[in-house]
């Protein structure tokens, strides 16, 4: 006797007979061959002439239970639950749960045989995912999958996970006054109170919120999240070709969205306040793509600068020594920023004089870099700055920036 042989006649006794072939010959893969478990089980006990010895009455199997004689109608039920549903996807992934009493016993048979084979999960996966697939034209996906049919054999219900969709493109700031994303009221902790009239917000709208509204109201999704390749201040413009972003659409039942008519919509909404251009759909992957760090970006800025002191045109020629700059974490910010030192590079220096007391920055330089304290030196928090090569102090009136690169 083979050690196959050995191992399906201590199956045999374990289960008292009351084993599906499915169940038999999926401990077997992939050591005997058989176009599926089932061939391989009744392969098995073809061999052992054990179809005439089992029980007459033996109706459920030891360890799944029957659970594969219910596939066809279970597939039938994720069925209509999905076009119940509404939801429009191109690819999926099949999933289950199952009884831990069934788990167990699978293990029981392995411990007790030393096999150690395809599991009864992976097995219905499969199974419900090959059906699944025919009945709804659709392809199974491992990676990034649209949806995610999740079978609970432990209550009899389907559950249906929509994942999320994902957006890149760039968008403009063409007005202040307008935060990146929402910004909860620091009194109630966006919960609603009197300071914020019950919003939930310090500012009424966001960057974020405006682009979203329109997303979430074609996709039918239920909320969004914002990725965006960092973040310009409140008070500063964002202009050129825009800043990276990757909205995240939770839950959409649309996926297959007109981009085009899309862009129209959100800019119509937007009133001239934000703009978004290149819109495209992308993998989940893209959130941390445009969220590359402040090395690795390059980012260009229009300021006005007001000194208290006159100064003239060739006053201004010594910026150009601008090059590595030591700053030390903002005072601004430092309730929220690790206090450290950051070295940064400044690319590119461009200047003119607008009047006696201002004069237009264009500077290009590494990302990470604070504009408005290099030009203030923030109690010399930053050196060199222009405060300091100036011998003049000097404040940030305007910021804009004009190009993002990631």
């Amino acid at each position: 006797m083979n050690n196959i042989e050995y191992q399906t006649i201590e199956i045999i006794k374990i289960t008292d007979g009351n084993i599906c072939n499915r169940c038999l010959g999926r401990n077997f893969y992939p050591k005997i061959s058989g176009k599926n478990n089932q061939e391989r089980g009744q392969n098995l006990k073809n061999s052992l002439t054990l179809g005439k010895s089992l029980p007459e009455n033996s109706k459920e199997c030891f360890i799944c239970e029957n659970i594969f004689e219910t596939l066809t109608n279970d597939v039938k039920y994720i069925i209509n639950e999905i076009n119940s549903s509404k939801i429009e996807f191109s690819n999926f992934l099949v999933g289950c749960r199952l009884p831990k009493e069934i788990l167990e016993k699978e293990k029981t048979i392995w411990d007790k045989t030393g096999l150690m084979s395809e599991s009864i999960k992976k097995e219905i996966n499969r199974e419900l995912g090959k059906a699944l697939a025919l009945n709804m034209n659709k392809e199974v996906e491992f990676e990034n999958p649209n949806l995610v049919v999740m079978m609970d054999y432990t209550t009899g219900k389907v559950d249906l996970q929509i994942n999320p969709l994902f957006i890149e493109g760039r968008y403009r700031k063409l007005i202040r006054g307008i935060p990146q994303t929402r910004w909860p009221c620091r009194k109630c902790r966006g919960k609603g109170c009197k300071f914020c009239d019950f919003t939930g917000k310090t500012y009424p709208e966001s960057v974020e919120e405006l682009i979203a509204e329109r997303v979430i109201q074609v996709s039918k999704g239920k909320e969004s999240r914002f990725h965006g390749a960092g973040r310009e201040d409140i008070d500063v413009r964002m202009l050129g070709r825009g800043r990276p972003f990757v909205l995240e659409i939770k839950e959409p039942k649309i996926r297959d969205l007109n981009l085009k008519e899309l862009t129209e919509k959100i800019n119509k909404h937007c009133q001239g306040k934000v703009e978004v251009l290149n819109l495209q759909l992308v993998g989940k992957e893209r959130r941390s793509g445009v969220k590359a760090s402040s090395t690795e970006t390059s980012k260009t800025y229009r300021a006005v600068v007001e000194v208290e002191n006159t100064i003239s045109n060739d006053d201004l020629k010594i910026l150009r020594n601008l090059k590595i700059i030591q700053q030390r974490t903002p005072i601004r910010v430092s309730h929220r920023r690790a206090d450290k030192i950051r070295t940064r590079e400044v690319k590119e220096v461009e200047f003119k004089i607008i009047d006696s007391n201002h004069f237009e920055l264009i500077i290009n330089c590494e990302g990470g870099l604070y504009i408005k304290e290099l030009i203030s030196g923030d109690e010399d928090r930053t050196k060199p700055s222009i405060t300091s090569l100036l011998e003049n102090q000097a404040t940030c009136v305007d910021l804009d920036v004009l190009e993002v690169n990631i």
